[in-house]
Formats: C-alpha cells, sequence, structure tokens
C-alpha cells in the first residue's frame, strides 16, 4: 500500500524528523564526557521513583511499559551501585519497594542541573514566552501519548491533578490509497 501524503501527513513527517533529530542532540544528554552521568534507564528509573515513592519491580515494570525481567535487572544495577535501596512497602504491603539513596538523589539531582544547563545554552536567545510556548507544547504532546498508552506520569507541578494528561490526541489522519 502506498500512503499518500496530504497536509497532515507532510507535517506529521516533519515532525517525526524533528522529534528523531531532537533526540540525537549531544548538547542535551552528554553522558558520554562524565563518567558521574547516570545512564538512560537508571535517570529513567530514578525519576519516577523520586516522583511517586517507593515503587515495586512490578509498579515500575507496569509504568513504563515494560517486562518485569527487564525492570529487575535495571533495579539490580541501581542496588549495586548505591542508587537505589529496597525497603519495607511503606503501605504495608507484602512486596518490597525501592526508594532512591541518598547518593541516587544526589546523582540524580547532578543530572538534572546538567540538563538543565545544557538547555539553558540552547535556548539562550530565545524569549521567556517561547520557552513557555514550547514548555507547554511539549507537555501536551508528552500528555496525549501518555493518554494513548493509558500512563501517565506523574508530576509534581502544583494543580496537577492528573486529569489533566487526559487531553485529546491531535488529530491527524494518513489516509491509505485502496
Amino acid at each position: 500500500m502506498e500512503r499518500r501524503k496530504g497536509a497532515g501527513g507532510a507535517v506529521l513527517e516533519k515532525l517525526e524528523r524533528e522529534l528523531m533529530l531532537l533526540s540525537r542532540h549531544q548538547v542535551l544528554a552528554r553522558r558520554e564526557r562524565d563518567a558521574e552521568r547516570l545512564e538512560r534507564s537508571a535517570y529513567l528509573l530514578l525519576s519516577r521513583i523520586d516522583t511517586q515513592g517507593p515503587m515495586s519491580i512490578g509498579q515500575l515494570a507496569e509504568a513504563f511499559g515494560l517486562d518485569t525481567s527487564t525492570v529487575n535487572r535495571q533495579t539490580a544495577a541501581l542496588l549495586r551501585c548505591g542508587l537505589a535501596e529496597r525497603v519495607a512497602d511503606p503501605d504495608g504491603g507484602m512486596a518490597r519497594k525501592l526508594r532512591i539513596t541518598a547518593e541516587g538523589g544526589r546523582r540524580l539531582e547532578g543530572d538534572r542541573e546538567v540538563n538543565r544547563s545544557c538547555l539553558a545554552r540552547v535556548v539562550a536567545d530565545w524569549s521567556p514566552e517561547e520557552v513557555r510556548e514550547l514548555e507547554d507544547v511539549l507537555v501536551r504532546l508528552n500528555r496525549s501519548a501518555e493518554a494513548l498508552e493509558g500512563r501517565h506520569w506523574p508530576r509534581t507541578e502544583e494543580g496537577d491533578d492528573g486529569d489533566s494528561c487526559r487531553l485529546p490526541a491531535p488529530q491527524y489522519y494518513i489516509k491509505n490509497a485502496p
């Protein structure tokens, strides 16, 4: 089947390309130059635990849509490096949960600071309004993706009650030729 490009198809093609290019920019993620930087999976897992609180491997697997064996390997690395620790379920459940250690918190905050510094350089010549506009669009894009996947990423901003992630996804249609 051949895909016909309508106006929506051309826009989606450009959007896909720009998102691919964004993910490759080293200025946004300079991990290879600093041994202290967290691996991507460690950064994501620690970020989720930091936002939500102690989580079991099952909860993490569900949150990321991954197999528990994959999350088990990733969390084992966190435990070996002293970035997370197993604790009893604060809610009294049977499963042990993972909590960030002081070292894990220090490394996570260090990575976040580097990321913010890199972003500040990228948008240095943007107006504050342009930066807020980009943030708004990215939040909407992420929340639309979360709604389609059925996996909400909790946010710590004031007034975020979780319902705001249920924004409708943009309606672009790519038609296939018969």
